[in-house]
């Protein structure tokens, strides 16, 4: 029997906590003297009074199974969209579907966007933005685990709910321990990188931390409209390429670095794959657009380079449209929207473990055929790796495979009339689905969303929470078994 009032009760802590957080921009509309201060403050009181009547609840069982693990982590992550679009509601002209992608591309840090003219928006709403992609990014569950003592609830079934895939080596023994631990890297990076962008960057204090925000979190909100392909200087595009790199990792392995134990960060499969495959395509791919662009090597370097980190790591960052240097090169991208970064970081997508096993098992497979009555195990890290976890990837292949070609028929459908029906069909899926912003065809780096039809801006936030939750914690509320008292 699924344990309801716990549900409510927790997603309603999880709306006070957003609610809170949007006096934040309140303050900083106010300082700034614009003219949605009002607009924020209502926004907080609406989301924090519903949240707090559903906290003070009477919960007699506060514990927390999977099926409640799971409902709370895809239900919650719903209502927070809800509830981060009432300051766009309220304020700005548009509709309710507009409302809801724009919070639910924030949350999820997939960093697309309805809006027009972004650097028309108030300081407030920008803030607003960036701060939804930066609670997103490490995830709010996770930080709702910190404090969640508060409420005399253990959070070990939302930490599975929240991060189904592969996991590495726990960096502290308790799940709390594991949040707070996350959060203060996340703090940490997100502080240095600020510091960086204002002093040698030359920004502003508010373009400083909203591009520190939205890089660490790998979710690509800027708050100009050509993104960071506005700020010329190599200060501010190589330390925020840098960043993305670093916010694509596994944070357990940034840890072990700060740690100095770089040896057994060295270690990781994962990581070590992470970057030589970077590295490979960057070497790659600059040389080929130096040779066709004739921009300096240089240009051709930082350009090439970063858009390859930022749509590896899901950030979605923009310097130049990669569409316009040859055909070749955008197929390259668009197979990249499905290649995400390392498991256990701040990015979406498939992440580079799950590609790695299903490389590495496909490789022995044919050794298999070769030998039948050999014993072959897939290792990584040295470690053997279970037979139930190969299985959990390849569904989890499939199923990625399986919601986007639905996905694209849907839009193809919901596009119909569109000159690039196919192309943005394809680029609109993949793109919401693995979390990345920009994609080809009419959604492309120097395009937005505010063209997708109502049904499609509802139906690609579907999509963005879908990937976000990576699959299977929202598809598995959609099975009959899971309603099953047994």
């Amino acid at each position: 029997m699924i344990n309801g009032r716990v549900i409510i009760n927790v997603i309603g802590f999880i709306i006070c906590i957003v609610g809170l957080f949007m006096l934040l921009p309140a303050f900083v509309s106010y300082v700034s003297q614009g003219n949605d201060t009002t607009c924020f403050l209502i926004s907080s009181l609406i989301t924090t009074g519903v949240g707090a009547f559903l906290v003070v609840l009477k919960v007699p069982d506060k514990s927390i199974r999977k099926r409640e693990g799971y409902l709370i982590v895809g239900l919650g992550w719903i209502a927070m969209c809800v509830a981060g679009s009432l300051p766009y509601i309220i304020h700005h002209d548009i509709s309710f579907s507009e409302a809801i992608f724009e919070s639910t591309s924030g949350f999820t840090t997939t960093g697309a966007t309805i809006f027009n003219d972004i650097e028309s928006l108030s300081a407030g709403t920008l803030f607003w933005r960036s701060l939804t992609q930066w609670i997103g990014g490490m995830g709010i569950i996770v930080f709702t685990i910190a404090i969640f003592p508060l409420l005399g609830i253990g959070g070990v079934e939302l930490f599975v709910a929240e991060s189904p895939g592969p996991q590495s080596d726990k960096i502290h023994p308790r799940i709390k321990g594991v949040a707070k631990r996350l959060w203060l890297i996340y703090v940490g990076l997100t502080a240095f990188l600020c510091f960086v962008l204002w002093f040698f960057g030359d920004l502003t204090a508010f373009d400083s931390v909203n591009h520190a925000m939205t890089t660490m979190s790998t979710g690509g909100f800027s708050t100009k409209n050509d993104s960071v392909g506005h700020f010329a200087s190599l200060w501010v595009q190589y330390p925020i390429l840098l960043f993305m790199f670093i916010g694509g990792m596994n944070y357990t392995i940034i840890y072990y670095m700060f740690k100095g134990n770089f040896s057994k960060a060295w270690r990781s499969d994962e990581f070590r794959f992470y970057l030589f495959f970077v590295a490979f395509l960057i070497a790659t791919l600059s040389f080929w657009v130096y040779s066709i662009s004739g921009a300096p090597y240089e240009t051709a370097f930082r350009e090439t380079a970063f858009q390859i980190v930022s749509i590896i790591t899901t950030t979605g960052y923009v310097t130049v449209d990669y569409t316009a240097w040859n055909n070749s090169i955008t197929m390259i991208f668009f197979m990249l929207l499905f290649m995400g970064a390392c498991a256990g970081s701040t990015s979406g997508g498939i992440k580079v473990i799950r590609h790695l096993v299903f490389f590495k098992n496909s490789i022995l497979e044919f050794k298999r055929l070769l030998h039948p009555a050999a014993f072959i195990r897939l290792k990584v890290d040295e470690n053997v790796v279970n037979g139930r976890i190969i299985t959990h990837i390849l569904v989890f292949l499939l199923c990625y495979l399986i919601l986007f070609i639905t996905g694209t028929v849907v839009m193809t459908v919901i596009l119909e009339g569109d000159p690039t029906n196919f192309l943005s069909s394809i680029g609109s899926t993949a793109t919401c689905i693995g979390n990345v912003g920009p994609a080809i065809g009419s959604v492309g780096p120097m395009d937005n969303f505010a063209h997708i039809p109502p049904v499609g801006k509802l139906f690609l936030s579907f999509l963005m929470i879908v990937g976000r939750l990576e699959v299977f914690t929202i598809l598995i509320i959609l099975t009959p078994y899971f309603w099953k008292s047994n």
